[in-house]
């Protein structure tokens, strides 16, 4: 079986270095623009902040383990994070309905108002920047790059094994954790 550095070698080396070097541009202007979308100021968001409302209004409420457990990250960041979504009312901490005593953290209707707001003013992003692109490139652009980001997370939570060939969709979750590796 090969190993990395085999495969490493076998590949265009001046491929990688163009496929590092685009990523790594890529990851600036994703922060530099927040993929904010278009239209306001307003209708930009921290990452972690649009992440962690997304997985809320996804899946649901959830505690503060299963939240960290499902995008990959400690719980102190989760909560640490959490904060300032609770403080501005986008996050309400509830008590488990099975447990009273367990705290529970949902996406309160000022929370998804807010969500929905970006998500559709990066929707209009997408469509701006793919002007020109035909629905087939699109899909497999979204494709690939879902591949790339569960293979970064895969990689990151130790499973250094490729995402195979069409593993995953466009909604696959694994692209929560592509934002931090690719930092």
């Amino acid at each position: 079986m090969p190993t990395s550095q085999d495969m490493t070698t076998e590949l265009d080396p001046g491929l990688l270095d163009a496929l590092q070097h685009q990523v790594a541009v890529f990851a600036r202007r994703a922060e530099q623009t927040r993929l904010g979308g278009t239209g306001q100021l307003r209708n930009s968001m921290d990452r972690a902040a649009y992440l962690l409302l997304n997985r809320l209004d996804q899946e649901g409420p959830m505690g503060v383990k299963a939240l960290a457990a499902g995008m990959g990250i400690d719980s102190s960041t989760v909560t640490r994070q959490v904060a300032p979504l609770v403080d501005t009312g986008l996050v309400k901490r509830t008590s488990h309905p099975e447990d009273g005593r367990a705290v529970v953290l949902q996406l309160s209707p000022r929370g998804l108002a807010r969500l929905e707001e970006v998500r559709s003013s990066r929707r209009q992003l997408m469509v701006e920047v793919t002007d020109g692109w035909t629905p087939d490139e699109r899909e497999s652009f979204c494709t690939l790059l879902t591949r790339f980001n569960t293979a970064l997370s895969a990689r990151q939570s130790g499973h250094a094994t490729a995402a195979a060939p069409g593993a995953g969709g466009p909604a696959a979750e694994a692209s929560d954790e592509a934002g931090t590796a690719a930092e």
